[in-house]
């Protein structure tokens, strides 16, 4: 049996795909692996955020390791502090806990001419490594709005995603710039808290409801005893999630009635018929990203709360002004602007051509079938580039991307070789292919304005079809993609 001990494998991050790749390089052999993160314990984004309202748009048997359920899961849809400690207990189940090294920051990362790739840590530490792997998430660098007055402004201010827990909200005139995916949670929260809260809205979203429901201590009981309930619900919600791929494809009927029913969520939720106006999305379902939330729309009906259907012009030292003209008074602001998405330049990660990946990848960035960059050797993306599946679960995306790494890691040590890195051909044919295929569906058409799409026009989040589709790409995988010294 080959011996793939002698391979140094470095692990970027300790969220759900760097455990899944920690797990399953120990379960194929490699023992000489160390999974660093820049923070204190495993969780990556559920470690890293904690703003009021944290919770997954996923249900909780489906946000979880295949391999790893959980039945004491309080609730189908649960918050930020149960998901920490399900990643931290399963650091621990998978035997990782001696492999990682915590509050340890990798700024650099270059890859040596005689082979191999030198990590540089925060502290400065130099670290040698044979393979890389990129786990770092996506959902990790705060972007905050291009307007002017930004560092004028008296009062407290904060992007959602580092929530300071020193201010009290408790009286205080907020503002809240945008109303996506973490304003939705937080909005709810600030709600209670806050004298008079603004919702500033640059465009409308698309929001289903949650219909949160908490598991009884019976129904977890039972789940405990008989696991395959555990796995008929994941089957069942696997099918309702599958939904989503023909909800997102133009010019299919499931388009239609996922729209109609945020149209009725809406109705039923807001009686101001200007509101109602105001937060009926103009782009098609899917071109942004699909939100669920029980309690934003009754939260927005509060006396207390005003929305404002406006982006940010500037701020000022009291308050901000809006595009449309309105001059808003605040205690406080909260960016819930979203992140910098696919951010390569969060490390500097050099190649074999003196090349950075953050200028390898500029603009248009391009991974072959989600992993592996030309002019990277051994480096690998955990989720990269059109890596994310939009239909199942991001556990299960990642379980599969990273069993591709091992598994060609594997073959390469049985070949009797040390080094792989994609052919340029192969990427190139692999991305020709995608970009036939994103005009069929929402968030990659010409006509959609979001974050899956950048300034270029390219759409590098998503993967263009379904699981199924991904799976049988990921299982063709091997070594003839490859150059192997």
């Amino acid at each position: 049996m080959t011996d793939h001990s002698a391979l140094r494998v470095a692990v970027i991050g300790a969220g759900p795909a760097g455990l899944a790749a920690g797990r399953e390089l120990l379960r194929k052999g490699f023992t000489d692996i160390t999974i660093f993160d820049a923070l204190d314990a495993p969780g990556g984004t559920w470690r890293l955020h904690s703003y009021p309202g944290l919770a997954c748009d996923v249900w909780a048997h489906s946000y979880s390791f295949s391999y790893a359920p959980n039945p004491d899961w309080s609730a189908n849809f649960v918050d930020q502090p149960e998901i920490q400690a399900y990643l931290a207990r399963c650091a621990t189940d998978f035997g990782l806990d001696p492999y990682l090294r915590l509050n340890t920051r990798i700024r650099r990362a270059h890859y040596q001419h005689t082979g191999g790739w030198m990590l540089h840590s925060d502290s400065g530490e130099v670290l040698p490594f044979d393979v890389v792997i990129n786990a770092m998430g996506n959902q990790h660098t705060p972007l905050f709005p291009d307007v002017p007055g930004m560092d004028l402004f008296s009062g407290d201010s904060w992007h959602g995603t580092r929530w300071n827990h020193d201010v009290d909200l408790t009286g205080k005139r907020v503002v809240i710039v945008g109303s996506a995916a973490s304003a939705v949670q937080i909005v709810p929260e600030v709600a209670k808290m806050a004298g008079h809260l603004t919702v500033l809205q640059r465009s409308a979203n698309w929001i289903m409801p949650r219909g949160k429901k908490v598991y009884t201590p019976a129904q977890r009981r039972r789940a405990r005893r008989f696991p395959v309930l555990i796995s008929m619900a994941r089957k069942w919600q696997r099918l309702l999630m599958g939904q989503v791929e023909y909800a997102v494809t133009l010019g299919h009927k499931r388009m239609a009635q996922f729209e109609n029913r945020v149209h009725d969520f809406i109705a039923r939720t807001i009686s101001d018929p200007a509101m109602r106006t105001a937060l009926t999305p103009d782009s098609r379902y899917g071109c942004k990203r699909g939100l669920v939330s029980d309690d934003f729309y009754p939260a927005l009906m509060k006396d207390n709360v005003e929305l404002v259907a406006s982006g940010l012009r500037e701020v000022t030292a009291t308050g901000l002004v809006t595009e449309d003209g309105t001059c808003i008074n605040a205690d406080v602001i909260i960016y819930c602007t979203g992140y910098r998405i696919l951010d390569f330049d969060r490390i500097e990660v050099t190649g074999a051509r003196g090349t950075t990946l953050a200028d390898a990848m500029g603009d248009n960035p391009r991974a072959h079938k989600g992993i592996a960059v030309p002019d990277f050797p051994n480096y690998f993306f955990a989720v990269g580039p059109n890596g994310l599946v939009l239909n199942v679960s991001y556990f299960i995306t990642a379980e599969k991307s990273v069993g591709t790494i091992v598994r060609l890691l594997g073959e390469m040590r049985a070949a009797g070789k040390r080094e792989m890195v994609v052919k340029r051909e192969s990427c190139q044919q692999y991305n020709d292919w995608m970009s036939t295929r994103f005009e069929r569906f929402s968030w990659g058409a010409s006509d959609c304005h979001s974050y899956y799409r950048n300034a270029s026009g390219h759409a590098p989040f998503l993967f263009p079809g379904n699981f199924s589709e991904y799976r049988s790409l990921q299982d063709a995988s091997g070594l003839h993609e490859y150059h192997l010294t």
